[in-house]
């Protein structure tokens, strides 16, 4: 038997196989718009003959692309990641005492 996830599936009919792109894992959020937002993304959505939940997500991408192309968030995002590994060190190191 051919597993889920591989891209290739044999049907019923002896012979017919289908492929298709699997979908990668996801996860639920709730978020909570104000009515004007909210208004505002279901016209955007509309004009665009997209789901509303397509607008969201391409604006997601949108935002975290931009934050990994701007050299400010990703000082920030470093000097975070020192301040954890340090924090993270002095815990393993007390633990050891």
């Amino acid at each position: 038997m051919i597993p889920r996830y591989h891209d290739t599936v044999v049907l019923d009919k002896p012979g017919v196989l289908v492929h298709f792109v699997p979908m990668k894992p996801t996860k639920a959020m709730t978020i909570r718009l104000s009515e004007e937002q909210a208004e505002a993304l279901e016209t955007v959505a509309t004009v665009e003959r997209r789901a509303v939940s397509d607008v969201i997500r391409a604006a997601i991408s949108e935002h975290i692309e931009s934050r990994r192309k701007d050299p400010s968030f990703q000082e920030d995002l470093k000097a975070r990641l020192t301040r954890a590994r340090k924090l993270l060190t002095r815990q393993v190191g007390g633990d050891a005492d």
